[in-house]
């Protein structure tokens, strides 16, 4: 953030050092302010109070709810889940969130290509990075933050063997696109297809219901 805060100001201080004709100032004046407003509103990261539950599985971000299927899950369960894939538009807030709290117990980043997000096979094949929490109540809950089409690079601040607490940040995918969640097989779900969440506070599915 602040380094494109400094080429901005550099790119205006040599507009108005060598370029005489005023419009022409005042427009890359004017497109480096909203320039630097939408960075500013996409790499932003408000506060959420997370009511915390261990029965409680929460939207890992904000978006909307693309997909609700069984799936076979081979990196890790090697088994069959049920898979919840959340798609964040270019507005939304892109910072993961533990969906719950507990002890990392895997944490691994693949390198891939960019397919958009809402490809099918994105989920395999683009880059990400696979985190698995285990939690009292709800088990071993696994998320998979996946860059898209635009996204270069996905931050991930999950370590193994540390303790998280539900809500709190798990990551930020730069300029990208999908979190999938995978739950065991019949849990309840608290979210339909195409319904909007929001990370942290959004309940998409309760354990003991």
């Amino acid at each position: 953030m602040v380094v494109i805060a400094l080429l901005l100001i550099a790119i205006n201080i040599v507009s108005v050092s060598f370029i005489n004709t005023y419009w022409i100032k005042f427009a890359i004046l004017v497109v480096s302010v909203i320039l630097f407003l939408l960075i500013v509103q996409f790499f932003r990261n408000p506060k959420r109070d997370t009511l915390l539950n261990n029965a409680h599985i929460v939207a890992p971000v904000d978006g909307k709810v693309v997909a609700i299927e069984e799936v076979f899950e081979k990196e890790y369960f090697k088994e069959k889940r049920l898979q919840i894939s959340i798609f964040m538009s270019p507005i939304n807030v892109h910072v993961t969130r533990h969906p719950v709290g507990g002890k990392v117990k895997y944490s691994k980043y693949h390198p891939g290509i960019f397919l958009v997000a809402w490809h099918p096979k994105s989920s395999e094949e683009n880059e990400r990075i696979t985190v698995v929490v285990e939690n009292e109540v709800a088990g071993e809950i696994l998320y998979r933050q996946i860059a898209g089409a635009m996204a270069k690079r996905i931050v991930n601040y999950a370590e193994v063997g540390t303790e998280v607490v539900q809500g709190s940040d798990s990551g930020f995918i730069k300029f990208g696109s999908r979190v999938d969640v995978f739950l065991p097989l019949n849990t309840p779900l608290l979210v339909d297809l195409n319904q909007k969440v929001k990370g942290g506070l959004s309940v998409i599915a309760n354990v003991e219901e």
